[in-house]
This record gives structure tokens, sequence and C-alpha cells, in this order.
């Protein structure tokens, strides 16, 4: 009678426990999210939340609006660890459309977490602007991408390179735009020829000569990551390509257009690029050519 008393104890404290081990599971089970992939957390623009299904969220625009607000996965993703927590994080551009004739392309962060991704607060790039790259480079996530000089209508190919330095605070989930001090000191090891476009300050010549343009900020260099870049004159407009490497840089053929100016020192500036034969940065910011058998340097800011 006793050893059956004991089996029956036994036997309950058996079920009791594999209840609340069953009922444990479940529990865990229903309070861990399911694992989504960096394309599906929901990430916010303008303090909206958007989830992409399939690579798309449609919304509208105002309630009971008959436009729609569309943001669709772009790409250009880049692996980086955005909150320092040893797991690799992804950040992708987006584009979205609402319901005009633009096109605004923004930036998100997706934190990996234990239980999933997590969405940032996306940060404005441009509108209709021409993505090239995104990079990630000493904590900072770069953009890379070709926009329109000022003034240009927005019917106008981008053709300006410019790049956006940008670092994440994991305690507001934003990101933030990183100024690069051209006016004091600056890094060369993180400067590079389509960070910005380049202005003309003058050319200094071993025989001591010095040629400065007549008018300030006529003379602008604009390079692209993919090889080609364009020129302002005191005239004309120039664009050819060039190839950049360890300190070497050569230039294309340019094409210009054909205005006459009274004047112009554009055939100089055309001469010291073909001349060109190396590039440097400065701790100021600066962009240096040197010209071919040493003969000189070619100053931009």
């Amino acid at each position: 009678m006793k050893d059956t008393l004991l089996y029956v104890i036994a036997a309950i404290i058996i079920c009791v426990g594999g209840f609340f081990v069953l009922n444990n599971y479940v529990y865990n089970e229903k309070q861990t999210p399911s694992t989504a992939t960096f394309k599906e957390a929901p990430f916010t623009i303008s303090g909206q939340e958007i989830a992409l299904k399939d690579g798309v969220s449609e919304m509208e625009s105002a309630p009971g609006s008959a436009s729609k607000t569309i943001t669709r996965y772009f790409g250009n993703e880049a692996q980086i660890d955005l909150n320092n927590d040893s797991r690799m994080d992804t950040v992708f551009l987006v584009t979205q459309e609402t319901g005009g004739s633009g096109t605004q392309f923004y930036l998100v962060g997706s934190l990996q977490t234990e239980s999933g991704f997590v969405g940032s607060e996306a940060v404005f790039i441009g509108d209709r602007i021409a993505p090239q790259t995104t990079e990630v480079r000493d904590g900072l996530v770069i953009v890379n991408y070709a926009d329109r000089n000022p003034g240009e209508p927005m019917t106008t190919q981008p053709s300006v390179g410019k790049s956006l330095y940008l670092k994440f605070d994991p305690a507001s989930m934003q990101f933030g735009e990183i100024v690069q001090n051209f006016e004091g000191e600056a890094n060369p090891d993180m400067m590079s020829l389509t960070m910005k476009p380049w202005t003309w300050i003058n050319a200094q010549f071993n025989d001591e000569r010095v040629v400065t343009p007549k008018r300030a900020d006529a003379f602008v260099l604009t390079f692209t990551v993919d090889g080609k870049v364009s020129a302002t004159t005191d005239c004309n407009r120039m664009s050819g390509s060039y190839t950049a490497k360890d300190g070497l840089i050569t230039f294309g053929d340019m094409m210009s257009t054909k205005m006459y100016c009274e004047g112009s020192q554009e055939s100089e500036f055309a001469e010291l690029l073909t001349n060109t034969s190396g590039y440097h940065f400065t701790s100021k910011g600066e962009l240096i050519f040197d010209l071919k058998f040493d003969s000189g340097t070619v100053l931009f800011k």
C-alpha cells in the first residue's frame, strides 16, 4: 500500500511538472517574435511607421485620399555594427513616392537583435538622385550619389558627385550627418575625389609662376564613383572620364560645349588636367594635383 501511494505521488509530480514545462514552452513561443529579415523590420519616415512586404509598402497619403504613398526597397546594402553589440546590422536604401513627380531616397538601418530585426528612423538623402554606392568606414555610413548643380531643373540628369557621411545614434535610433571640417583639420585618409565638388583655387609652377582664376568659384570639378568627371568653367561645361588609383590619376578626352567667351581661361584649365599625373589630400581638406615632370601643383578646395 505504501509503495502504491509513492507511485501515485510520483506520477502526480511528473504530470504537474510536465504541465508547467509545456505551459512555459508555449508561453515563451508566444512571447518570442518570429525572426524577420532585415527588409521586413518596420522603420519610420517622418514619424510614420512603414513595413515592407515583398519589398513594397502602400498607404493612403491622407485618410480617405485616393493617392497613395508608395515605399520601395531599392538596395545598396552594407553591413555594419551600428550599436556595438557584436551583431552585424544592415543599412539599405528605399524610395518613396507620395503622389507627385518626385522620388525621394532614404537610408534605413535594420539592427539585428536576439529576437529579430529592428528598424531605425530613415534619413533623407535626396529627391530624384542617382545612388552610386554605400560604404562603411571607421564606424560611419557613407552614401555616394550623383545630384544636380544648384539651380538646375529636376529634369536634368544628375551628374554632380556627392557623399553623405552618417553616424548612427542607438539611443534615438536616428542617423546624424557628420560635416567634414574643411576649414580646420581634416583627415586625408577619410577623403576621396567623389566626396564633394572641388573648386580650382590656383596653379603654382616650379618657375614661380602662379595662375589664378579671374572669376572665383568659376572652375569646379566633380567626380563620380563610376569613373566620370564633369566641370564647370568660366565659359562652358566639360565632361569626360578619369582613372585614379594609388595616388595616380589620368583624365580621358574631355568633351565641351562650344560657347566662345572673350578672355576665358578654359583652355589653361583643360591643359592643367591633361598634364596632371597624381593627386593627394591635405589636412586642410584640400585636393592637390601633381603636374607631370614635377613641374608644379594645382590647388582645389
